[in-house]
Parts: structure tokens; sequence; C-alpha cells
């Protein structure tokens, strides 16, 4: 299958502030042309926990998060399949934390944010983790990862944006994924991420002001299937359709056997005239590659391509 990769490259959109040596994985995923159209996380339900100060790897257990409750948050979370993110305002890692915790759910149908604040942290793990308790958000949440003790990339370019960005609601968060593409952002309820992002991710934040996405740093909603986060990428870049309910998926049609050299997929999208219909195909990018700092061995990230299915115009 032929089609240009979802890619784009750097040097047109800018590059995310931050000084790095060349050796960083952000730096030679820049270089590389590293597409992250395809990377966002599973997760659809999270937690937010307001936790100041500094980080470890782990940052739940290496952190000032009450130590015996925290295998207790852990598991629940688990269970749930909610994903725990550790937040703190940005430039105040060492305040007096507000002690306020958030669940949001990115789940079509389903989206928001809600803020709670605990006496205990033990209190988290009674609450309940459906939306019927706290403050609903009134806008977008941005989350910018900024854990330094799980990779230097994400410390060095993200705090500096997470400073800069002229929205609301901003917070540090801990780790996202996708190292290599920092400064990595998440945007909730949606659950939107992106990569890359460079300046102050003013134009990031005026789309969602609009309730659309943007698409030059987009990596994908998160938990959609990295094959449709490819076509709709590439639908919405065909159709310029930005909305952030656009194009969801009706269907998903693998062409080739799980583990294939190049694996192929059909895409069928709602779009607003009817299906759009997207040939999707992932193969394995060049070797080297070292996706995170911390990477003591080199792996093959996933290279996408798509583009409307043969005979079927997009939209």
């Amino acid at each position: 299958m032929t089609g240009p990769d979802v890619r784009r490259p750097a040097r047109v959109l800018g590059r995310p502030a931050g000084r790095l040596s060349a050796d960083r994985c952000s730096v030679r995923a820049l270089a590389r042309g590293d597409s992250g159209v395809g990377t966002a996380s599973p997760a659809q339900r999270w937690l937010l926990v307001e936790q100041p100060g500094p980080w470890g790897v782990d940052a739940l257990t290496q952190s000032r998060f009450d130590p015996a409750v925290a295998p207790r948050l852990a598991h629940r979370a688990r269970e749930e399949g909610v994903r725990v993110l550790l937040v703190r305002r940005p430039g105040d890692r060492l305040a007096d934390t507000g002690r306020r915790w958030a669940y949001a759910d990115g789940r079509p149908g389903r989206e928001g944010l809600w803020w709670s604040v605990r006496e205990d942290d033990a209190d988290i793990v009674d609450a309940p983790w459906d939306g019927s308790a706290g403050r609903p958000a009134d806008g977008p949440t941005y989350l910018v990862c900024a854990h330094g003790g799980h990779d230097a990339c994400c410390a060095v370019r993200g705090r500096p944006l997470a400073q800069a960005m002229p929205a609301d609601d901003v917070w540090e968060c801990s780790h996202l994924g996708g190292c290599r593409f920092a400064a990595n952002v998440l945007v909730l309820p949606h659950g939107f991420y992106y990569g890359q992002v460079p300046g102050d991710g003013a134009p990031l934040v005026a789309a969602h002001a609009a309730g659309e996405v943007a698409p030059s740093w987009l990596r994908g909603r998160s938990g959609t299937a990295p094959p449709v986060q490819a076509a709709q990428q590439a639908a919405r870049e065909e159709l310029g359709l930005l909305g952030v309910d656009d194009l969801p998926a009706r269907e998903v049609r693998r062409l080739t056997p799980a583990g294939a050299e190049e694996e192929r997929w059909v895409v069928t999208l709602a779009g607003p005239h009817g299906d759009v219909v997207i040939e999707v195909a992932s193969r394995p990018g060049p070797e080297g590659a070292r996706l995170t700092c911390r990477a003591t061995h080199d792996a093959h990230p996933r290279l996408w391509s798509a583009r409307p299915a043969a005979g079927r115009p997009a939209g």
C-alpha cells in the first residue's frame, strides 16, 4: 500500500523550547522526523491527584503521597482501568498542596472532569469514581508532562510550556508516555494527546476553546485504537473536519495477520455526509531509535500511512 506517512516536519512548525544535548530522546526524534500519530494512550478514565514536590521514577510511590495509601489507590485504579496522574501547578513544585483531586472520563458521550478536595489521601480510595462527586470543570484541563524523574526531556521541555500556556486550567503532570515527543500535552476530558508542542501552545489552546483539535501536533485521542487514530488524522487533514467529536469510528477491519511486517486495516469513519473509508498501514521504522532517554536498547517505532480507500473519495 502506498500513501504518505502521517507526519509533520518539525522544521515547518517550530521546535519545542528547551536546550538538550544531542543524545536526548526528543532531540533524536525531531532529527529523525518521528511522527506521533497513532501513539495516544489506551486510557479513557483518569484520576488526577494534586501532589507538589519531587516525583521519582514511579511518581505515586516516590512522592509525598501517603505511602500506606499508595498501594490501595494503585490497586483500585488497576482494577477499574483508571490511569493515575500526579499533578501540580506550574512553578509550584515545593508549594503547599491544595489537596485537590479529580476524576476525568473521556469516553465518547460521557466526557467530563470533576474536582474534589481530600482531607486525607485515603479519601480518594473510598470516594466514587463516576462523576457523582466533586465540582465539574468549566472548560478544558491541560496537563503538560513535566516528569523529570522519568525522563529529562519532559522536564526541560514540559515545564516552560506549562508555565507559558495561556489557559485557565494548566497543570504539570507525571508521565504521560511518548517521552521522545516532549513537550507532551493531554487535554481533558476528551483525552486528546499532543506532542512536540512548541512555544507557549497558544494555537492548541485556541483550538480547544473553539471545540476543535490542533492537528499539527495531534498524536491521537486516548482510548482509540492506533489504526483509528491514524485514519482520523488523515481524514481530518483531507476534509478539514476539526471538531473534537468529528469522525468517530464505525468499523475497523484488519486485512493482515497481527505481527506481519506490514499490517493493514480498512477503517470506516462516520462523516457528516456519509461514511469516510480510509486504508491504513503500519510498518516498523528504521533501526536505531531510542524511545526514551532511559532506554538501554534500540527499538523500531511504528510508521503509519493512511489514505482514502481506492474508489471511495473521502467525505
